[in-house]
């Protein structure tokens, strides 16, 4: 069951073959996609489009990714903007974050980890767009901020819901705690990584999963959900 019809997202790369793969995965998952060539244009259709996520890439020529964002929230665009970059360097990600980006990813990335931000944005700012899915044993109710295993409603508090629910969004995919951190805790987490495994334990006590089974722990790589 998809949990994303309707909701709108704006693709901004210069790179043709990045935005046919981008819009081929992203409308396979049910979202309503537009692209743009160029930051210019990205303004232009954002105001058209309505957006709730833009995902933009900054190193563009003319108006690159930074000008783009600061146009476009001086516009009043409330969208949910991941930038993309082929630089991991602190300062460009605080340039960016600073100009009223929400997200940021580094290229080369997974599309399954552009797809879990983008969920992840999209319950922070839009929770009313997002319903019910059900994943193997699981059933993620964004709207009442619940999972359930088994037909059983969990009872967890709001970061084990927030873990609980990337894991089982991306079952399958091994996740390393620096991952899980950004993701789930955020970059302004200052904390041990050693919190991810205190958590990762308290999930297996409620969900009964003392063989660990279904949270299973690579051993150097970090944590993988199997569902049935």
């Amino acid at each position: 069951m998809k949990m994303t019809k309707g909701v709108k997202i704006l693709l901004v790369d210069d790179e043709p073959h990045i935005l046919q793969f981008l819009e081929l995965g992203l409308v396979n998952e049910g979202f309503d996609i537009r692209t743009a060539p160029d930051g210019l244009m990205a303004v232009t259709t954002a105001a058209d489009f309505q957006p709730q996520v833009v995902i933009l890439d900054v190193m563009m020529p003319g108006m690159d990714g930074f000008e783009a964002c600061r146009m476009m929230r001086k516009t009043g665009i409330n969208a949910a903007i991941i930038m993309l970059t082929a630089k991991d360097e602190i300062e460009d990600r605080v340039k960016g974050l600073g100009l009223g980006a929400d997200d940021y990813l580094v290229k080369p990335f997974s599309f399954e980890e552009l797809l879990a931000r983008i969920h992840a944005r999209l319950r922070n700012q839009f929770p009313s767009l997002l319903g019910e899915v059900n994943q193997g044993p699981f059933r993620l109710d964004d709207r009442r901020k619940e999972i359930s295993y088994r037909g059983q409603v969990l009872e967890l508090s709001p970061t084990e819901y927030e873990l609980l629910h990337y894991l089982v969004i991306n079952h399958g995919i091994v996740l390393s705690k620096a991952k899980i951190l950004d993701s789930v805790w955020g970059y302004d987490f200052g904390g041990e990584e050693n919190i991810v495994e205190v958590y990762i334990r308290s999930l297996r006590e409620k969900l009964e999963d003392k063989e660990h089974k279904l949270i299973r722990t690579l051993r150097g790589s970090g944590y993988r959900v199997d569902l049935p």
